[in-house]
């Protein structure tokens, strides 16, 4: 799984569960998009699936300050080379 696999999938996941179509990569997506923390769990939901296993407390916690696709994208990244997925 490589960043674009990522995008991919997130830019995906938007699409399908939360009905957000094409949003920008740098786009705050609460101020923007009306994503709130109901979402955002949602999301992290999502995430695990994606990377087959659940975060933990702190990873979750790190999460919180994440407004943008490519915010999204980059601590996916990060979780998927913690696992070494990447």
């Amino acid at each position: 799984m490589n960043r674009d696999d990522i995008k991919t999938n997130i830019l995906k996941i938007f699409e399908t569960e939360f009905e957000i179509i094409h949003p920008g990569v740098d786009d705050n997506l609460t101020e923007e998009h009306d994503f709130d923390s109901i979402d955002a769990l949602e999301l992290l939901g999502e995430i695990e699936k994606m990377l087959g296993s659940e975060l933990t407390r702190q990873e979750k916690k790190d999460s919180m300050e994440i407004r943008t696709v490519n915010q999204i994208c980059d601590y996916v990244v990060s979780l998927a080379q913690k696992r070494s997925l990447m």
